[in-house]
């Protein structure tokens, strides 16, 4: 294109919105004048000059179509970014218009134009007015800005020819970044057929594809299948060291119009096997729905995931309680978008402070607590015993001789698979959690207090994990650091884990211990490999010198497990949930256990770590510490290392 008009069509997109109407307004007018006399040459088979007899049907033509094309919405039309759908939008507005104007020529009759010219004349002016859009639409993308940025567009196939990839491809038309160049389906039915312009093609066909295309990236609009049928097809295109993207779940496509913005990196549960399986609705309800709801750690991974899933469910009130101010206000401004009306009170309190929780639950009437609330981060807690053991443990136990006090419905702690055989401090803190909980329960013997104890695995995403750390590396180009080389974990989406224990909570009837079914233990070196392979790239070793990333064994951190377990006895309970199973564990007596606690608490105000864990040891029989003492106050502190 030359430099003149590329500086023309920089002016023109410099004018103000309503100085492009009005130029368009003019223009239309222009088409108008110009087809009537077109549509008065094919009829006459004549040229003619524009007389008294051409003027009217002029005039008519004009005065019938601008407010026409203005109601309905041709001039907001931003011709640039116009696709297909301004064919069906030019339509209706030219079906109208040549009804009116057919009736005024062919049917009242104006002296000297022929009835003809009430259909030749609309007909002339779609063919123009379309034209000229798309037109625009060529000067502007495909001269203008296709010339700037299609150097660096990707070449991309859809997976997927369904109404997903349909409305994908449609987002995509206008896209500087992605190229369609076809889709890939499955279905044989579908093979070889042209859809809006792509050929679909088998997946046999997608190594010619890889190679004559130079195809670099596969949009996954496959938004209903199964997440182990996902995980296969995903490692088929990595095997052509394909870079993949998806769509979001069918529930989100249904609250919203899939879109380009829609695409997103895949997450680490779509390289997983597991699928998640539908919640029982009358559990889910059973504790929330027109009751007053406390959710404490509001502000964390679990706490603001369950405050999400909570307010789907119509509580009467729902209360956010964060120590954390930052973490408060996101939570509370999110949950404020979704449902403006429902009653959300967000508290800044700290869940050892006794009389303020006491406060708090008298004064709001609650009905549910979902105690979040922890310090899970084990090197972290094994860093800094104090606040794990105080958060952890005498945190839960306010919290919970205040559910008691107050007659609080239902009290669900969340706890962990760390709790069980614990070899770091974390775990043997939520383990003694557990044990408070059941025994204050125990020692109260109030029927009106229902306890339940909820223990899954690792939570993806979650402050915790180490998920997006992997994500960060392989952005950085690594090297991405593996603590053991034989290390494994249970993993679960957060919305998946809050579903379930709300669910848990529900089915309460003895302050059970409740063990969510976590699937089968991923190996994190495996998971690390799926995640670079994703990524487009390749790993480097001894078997492959010139990879992209290296993967590093750094050694297992203090606390550190190779494996984590769920049950600390054998043949758990089956419930009416098919995830959901009751683990049949030993507790202590409160009595006997609060000796050992006011011990502990004598212990904490000295920062004494030996003797801390000491009454660790003795009151979690499993917990067997790994590590040497890290707590980096109680290190410092040499009068107390003697």
């Amino acid at each position: 294109m030359s430099i003149n008009l590329k500086d023309t069509l920089s002016n023109i997109l410099s004018l103000p919105r309503y100085a492009k109407q009005i130029t368009v307004v003019i223009f239309d007018i222009g088409l108008c004048v110009l087809c009537t006399w077109l549509a008065f040459y094919l009829r006459l088979e004549k040229f003619i000059t524009i007389n008294d007899v051409t003027i009217v049907p002029i005039l008519l033509s004009i005065f019938l179509s601008v407010p026409i094309f203005w109601l309905l919405g041709l001039y907001r039309e931003i011709f640039r970014f116009t696709g297909l759908s301004i064919f069906f939008s030019i339509s209706i507005a030219l079906l109208i218009y040549a009804l009116l104007y057919f009736s005024v020529i062919g049917i009242y009759v104006i002296e000297g134009t022929p009835r003809s010219i009430g259909i030749i004349q609309p007909l002339l002016l779609f063919f123009s007015i379309t034209g000229s859009r798309l037109l625009v639409k060529y000067l502007f993308i495909t001269n203008y800005y296709s010339k700037n940025k299609s150097k660096n567009k990707k070449n991309v196939l859809i997976y997927g020819a369904g109404v997903a990839g349909r409305q994908l491809l449609n987002s995509l038309e206008n896209n500087s970044e992605f190229e369609v160049i076809g889709f890939l389906d499955d279905d044989k039915k579908l093979h070889n057929q042209v859809m809006l312009g792509q050929t679909i093609f088998s997946q046999s066909k997608l190594k010619d594809l890889v190679r004559s295309k130079d195809v670099k990236l596969v949009l996954l609009a496959l938004p209903s299948i199964s997440r182990n049928l996902r995980k296969k097809i995903i490692e088929k295109l990595n095997s052509y060291k394909l870079v993949v993207k998806t769509l979001p779940s069918v529930q989100e496509i249904v609250d919203g119009k899939v879109s380009i913005t829609d695409v997103r990196d895949l997450d680490v549960a779509d390289l997983l096997s597991r699928d998640e399986i539908m919640p029982n609705t009358e559990l889910l309800n059973k504790n929330i729905n027109s009751k007053v709801v406390l959710v404490t750690g509001a502000g964390g991974s679990i706490g603001s995931e369950l405050c999400r899933q909570i307010t789907k469910l119509n509580p009467k009130k729902l209360l956010l309680l964060e120590l954390n101010e930052f973490g408060l206000y996101k939570i509370y401004e999110e949950l404020k978008n979704f449902n403006s009306d429902l009653n959300i009170i967000p508290l800044i309190a700290n869940i050892q402070n006794k009389s303020r929780i006491n406060d708090i639950l008298k004064t709001f009437k609650v009905n549910t607590i979902y105690h979040a609330a922890a310090y899970k981060h084990v090197p972290l807690v094994e860093e800094n015993i104090y606040e794990g053991v105080n958060n952890n443990v005498f945190g839960t136990l306010v919290l919970a001789q205040a559910a008691f006090n107050q007659k609080v419905s239902n009290f669900v702690l969340i706890s962990s698979d760390k709790a069980v055989r614990p070899t770091n401090i974390m775990g043997a803190t939520k383990r003694l959690a557990e044990l408070c909980t059941q025994g204050i329960y125990e020692n109260m013997k109030n029927n009106f207090t229902k306890f339940s104890i909820v223990r899954f695995g690792n939570v993806l995403q979650s402050s915790g994990s180490v998920i997006p750390k992997f994500k960060q590396q392989i952005k950085e180009g690594g090297p991405v650091t593996l603590t053991h080389i034989d290390v494994t974990r249970y993993f679960m989406t957060t919305k998946e884990a809050a579903q379930l224990v709300i669910q848990a909570g529900a089915m309460s009837q003895n302050c059970e211990v409740f063990v969510l079914d976590m699937g089968k233990s991923v190996k994190i070196k495996d998971l690390i490999h799926k995640m670079i392979v994703n990524s487009g790239l390749t790993i480097r070793d001894e078997d492959n010198p010139e990879g992209d990333i290296e993967i590093k064994i750094i050694g297992l951190r203090p606390g550190e497990k190779l494996y984590e377990e769920l049950l600390i006895g054998e043949n758990p309970k089956k419930t009416s949930h098919d995830k959901i199973k009751k683990a049949q564990d030993p507790f202590i007596p409160f009595y006997d256990l609060n000796i050992d606690l006011d011990i502990l608490t004598k212990q904490l105000q000295n920062n004494n770590i030996h003797e801390i864990k000491k009454i660790l040891e003795k009151l979690v029989s499993t917990y067997k510490s790994n590590t040497k003492i890290v707590d980096h106050l109680f290190v410092q502190q040499p009068n107390l290392n003697d």
